[in-house]
């Protein structure tokens, strides 16, 4: 085994408990990469208990003192930038060039969270004579956050600098198919220099999870993955008083009119639905073509052939995930243009490999409105652009939605009408940039606000209002 044995982060230190473990397996053969050991609930406790003496130390500091924790995280994360793709793409299954870009977005993460400072200052007004009102932001304490396989490092450090920079305590719960990541983060926080018990990695599974749900001194809960989980932790967590964003799954439209250069578009468009194999809630799932596209549709088939798994297309997570599209693809009523299951595997023989696939459907209600998450492209042909934002916003899931177009006045009439909570113009995955927030509508969010970026902010604080009186001789009542 490669990594080992991984353990719980707990009170600064990895703490063996000897409880059951998992074995973690490598996508691309596999092998067995490292044995996790799962928490108990008694160490979500002690987890807690450590978390609550150095939260309060912790949002003391000033702001400067602790963004100058992020910044060192910022500059280890460079300093350790190969070791963790490698951890990545092993663990994963992404390729190198995307484990790198999960890295990269890691750093300009923290790059957003040194700026925090500057955004959250109070306001103060004279709101009456001699009557002073000013705001006062302040940490809401623990922040836990439980994160998917698909971005063991981007998605934790959504949260990460954020909850750390605004003054809380932190604890993440990484998925148990890619928890070694989060191993190797403990490590670097730890020597970027954040005290003992601020930072903790809790390993397990839905037990760990209710735990974390359940527990009355955890203030607020983010969780990254599918919807059905999505919305119970949602509705378990704020059972408890807290708050939550649970964002789970997707089937993101992508709408092309017949103005555009076939070529180029299906390039953008194979690239944002099969990269990382589509195990992305913001993969493109749905092209509603509007108008003779047909040349497009042909080049989409084309590329999705020619790719060999291995080489073009890395593997998925699992043997389960590999079954589940397969299955997929057998039960399916449309026109099956390009099959996954009998593309070229370049690779070990052992790995998780299933090719890319295009079905075309005859009329929207045939195709399942169910995420797909694997390398699959659904093609419905429209009669008119009405009709495809019609179908777009009939999906339950709302991340993302695009239009290819050159046309102006059809891009300003879609993003108009699209109800996806993040649109894009001429752009297969449309993700914001920081400091603008990740985040969807309809089932594909459960809970206000985003998850990172400006929206961040007021998850992960509180304003207290603090009103004063100056001067008694001018006080008549308690509104002058």
């Amino acid at each position: 085994m490669r990594y080992g044995e991984i353990l719980n982060y707990v009170g600064g230190k990895f703490t063996k408990i000897n409880n059951d473990h998992i074995s973690v397996y490598c996508p691309y053969d596999g092998s067995i990469l490292a044995e996790v050991e799962f928490a108990s609930v008694d160490l979500v406790n002690v987890a807690v208990e450590n978390a609550l003496l150095a939260q309060n130390k912790w949002k003391k500091l000033t702001y400067k003192k602790r963004t100058e924790v992020i910044f060192n995280l910022r500059d280890l994360l460079m300093k350790n930038s190969e070791r963790l793709s490698t951890c990545i793409h092993l663990e994963n299954g992404k390729t190198i060039d995307e484990a790198n870009a999960d890295v990269l977005k890691a750093i300009e993460l923290c790059e957003f969270a040194v700026s925090i400072p500057a955004l959250i200052s109070g306001k103060t007004q004279f709101v009456s004579t001699g009557i002073e009102v000013r705001e006062i932001v302040s940490p809401v304490g623990i922040v836990a956050s439980i994160t998917p396989f698909n971005f063991p490092l981007m998605v934790p450090m959504w949260t990460i600098p954020n909850v750390l920079v605004t003054g809380n305590a932190m604890i993440l719960k990484p998925s148990e198919k890619a928890p070694i990541t989060a191993s190797i983060l403990a490590e670097i926080l730890e020597s970027a220099g954040v005290p003992e018990g601020l930072f903790t990695v809790l390993n397990g599974g839905k037990d760990i999870v209710e735990a974390i749900c359940d527990h009355k001194d955890i203030q607020v809960v983010t969780f990254v993955g599918s919807t059905q989980i999505a919305e119970s932790v949602y509705k378990r967590s704020i059972s408890s008083n807290k708050r939550c964003l649970a964002l789970g799954g997707a089937k993101n439209h992508i709408l092309v009119t017949d103005d555009i250069n076939p070529i180029s578009v299906a390039k953008e468009i194979t690239s944002a639905a099969f990269g990382m194999g589509g195990q992305r809630c913001m993969a493109a799932s749905v092209v509603l073509t509007i108008g003779n596209c047909e040349e497009l549709i042909k080049e989409i088939v084309q590329i999705s052939t020619n790719m060999v798994c291995g080489k073009d297309l890395p593997p998925l997570i699992s043997t389960e995930n590999v079954e589940k599209i397969a299955d997929y693809l057998k039960k399916s009523s449309g026109e099956i243009l390009a099959d996954g299951r009998q593309s070229k595997i370049e690779g070990d023989a052992n790995g998780y490999y299933i090719g890319p696939s295009v079905i075309l459907y005859d009329s929207y209600s045939k195709m399942p409105k169910e995420e797909v998450f694997g390398p699959t492209i659904e093609i419905i042909k429209c009669n008119s652009l009405e009709e495809a934002i019609e179908y777009q916003n009939m999906s339950p899931y709302a991340n993302g939605a695009s239009i290819f177009t050159e046309s102006g006045l059809n891009a300003s009439k879609a993003i108009q009408s699209m109800s996806s909570g993040m649109l894009g113009v001429n752009i297969g995955i449309p993700v914001p940039r920081d400091p603008f927030s990740f985040g969807g509508l309809k089932s594909s969010k459960f809970g206000y606000g985003d998850i990172s970026g400006y929206d961040s902010i007021k998850l992960f604080t509180n304003i207290q209002k603090v009103t004063t009186k100056w001067d008694a001789k001018d006080k008549k009542d308690w509104a002058s």
